[in-house]
């Protein structure tokens, strides 16, 4: 697994770990980053095949927990949305050492039934004729067919980058394309975590569901559950304020 690229933030308190989602970047979890760096040392980290870190040959979770393992030097909080959530579950149960507690959000241990909406997603992306985009409103305008919903627009378009005169996706599309199937499944995995966990859900999402619990449970017996009333899956986009505030305490305990 390729080096990992972290931006840091705060030079004292205990150490916070930030693993994004699929199609995104450390940077996505900025905001409530630099207000937890007041007193902690925040890492915000790009996923293998995403933002600035190496691209691999096949999207595998264990080996993604384990290099989010590699990365840490002391007992660590790690945050995981959503793919990053899984990956920091996996880090969670094969490196317990490592992790102090665990946040999970919006995302159960499971494996998920299969959807077209992220296949969709990134058809659409690897459809825009890079070589004739004028900027990123013509970005936009190529994927509104696709994705009507413009803030998800805004979202997968942080990941396009202009190098000189040309434009690049930071994310590794053709692989994860290939390996959705992976993301959504759930490796078979031993051991129970025993730290603290808590448990944050989209209200309006449906990655978490009651009947998720047992397994949460079984793995993670001290989780307790937060659900934000009126959030979809990008939870901590969309209710910055209060992931914040449920983080601040959840640190604190």
């Amino acid at each position: 697994m390729s080096d990992l690229h972290v931006t840091r933030l705060g030079d004292h308190g205990s150490p916070v770990t930030f693993c994004h989602g699929l199609f995104g970047q450390g940077r996505n979890w900025t905001q409530i980053g630099k207000a937890l760096a007041t007193d902690h040392r925040v890492a915000l980290v790009d996923m293998p095949n995403h933002g600035r870190s190496g691209w691999t040959d096949r999207i595998d979770l264990v080996a993604m927990a384990d290099a989010i393992a590699a990365t840490l030097d002391e007992p660590t909080a790690l945050v995981g949305h959503s793919m990053g959530g899984k990956v920091a579950m996996l880090a969670a149960l094969r490196h317990p050492s490592l992790v102090s507690r665990l946040c999970v959000v919006d995302v159960a241990p499971v494996a998920y039934r299969e959807s077209d909406e992220f296949g969709r997603f990134i058809d659409a992306m690897l459809a825009v004729d890079l070589d004739a985009l004028g900027g990123r409103a013509d970005a936009d305008a190529a994927l509104a067919e696709a994705v009507p919903d413009p803030g998800v627009r805004a979202f997968l378009l942080q990941s396009l980058r202009r190098e000189g005169d040309a434009w690049t996706w930071m994310s590794n599309l053709e692989v994860l394309r290939r390996d959705l199937g992976a993301i959504r499944g759930w490796p078979d995995v031993e051991g129970v975590y025993d730290g603290p966990v808590l448990w944050i859900a989209g209200g309006a999402s449906r990655y978490v569901r009651d009947e998720h619990r047992d397994a949460m449970e079984a793995l993670f017996p001290r989780v307790r559950r937060a659900t934000v009333k009126g959030a979809g899956h990008w939870v901590h986009s969309q209710e910055p304020a209060i992931v914040t505030e449920l983080l601040t305490r959840f640190l604190a305990d």
